[in-house]
């Protein structure tokens, strides 16, 4: 079997297990990237979505996130769509500007899933946000410095790719601000 060859062991409906040189993995049914977004208002709050999670069976904070080309008829739905239509399922906000952020694995040894990451700019309440059929999502909007004291007084379970969202969007503002 050669390195690219992988062998099927569960099919679902959204998601297969799949066996490459001994390693088993979970894989979505697109091969498309996932898209997360580092919301930010005016007043330098960043807008966080709170939903239960089954795999981890309670609540976790994260990025306004989602699939791209998952919608029949749109599979081939350019990244920057897709975070604008997840931002505004998720929160209820559009964005003015948009900024692609970074691209990685969001669990390279469980998941073959990657991400592409974003930072939205000039929001504006334009919808209720709330997610899509079958979510129940609670919006947060939390001053960016304040972030992980904020989870920490929560006791909240957090999806790491927020850390690492806010980490590459500090780093852009940052260096917008040096280079101005």
């Amino acid at each position: 079997m050669s390195d690219s060859e992988a062998s099927l062991v569960y099919e679902g409906r959204h998601l297969s297990m799949v066996n490459r040189r001994g390693w088993e993995y979970a894989t979505r049914k697109t091969s498309r990237p996932a898209v997360g977004i580092v919301a930010i208002t005016d007043a330098g709050k960043v807008v966080l979505v709170e939903q239960y999670r089954p795999p981890v069976g309670r609540n976790v904070v994260e990025l306004p996130a989602g699939l791209s080309g998952d919608i029949a008829g749109q599979e081939d739905e350019a990244l920057i769509e897709a975070a604008k239509r997840e931002l505004l399922e998720e929160t209820g906000y559009s964005a003015k500007r948009w900024t692609e952020l970074l691209d990685g694995y969001s669990s390279p040894g469980l998941t073959d899933e990657s991400i592409t990451l974003f930072l939205a700019e000039g929001l504006r309440q334009t919808g209720p946000g709330g997610g899509g059929r079958g979510e129940d999502i609670t919006v947060h909007e939390v001053p960016l410095g304040d972030v992980l004291a904020w989870l920490n007084e929560r006791g909240a379970a957090a999806d790491l790719k927020l850390l690492a969202g806010l980490f590459a969007a500090t780093d852009t503002m940052s260096r917008r601000e040096r280079d101005a």
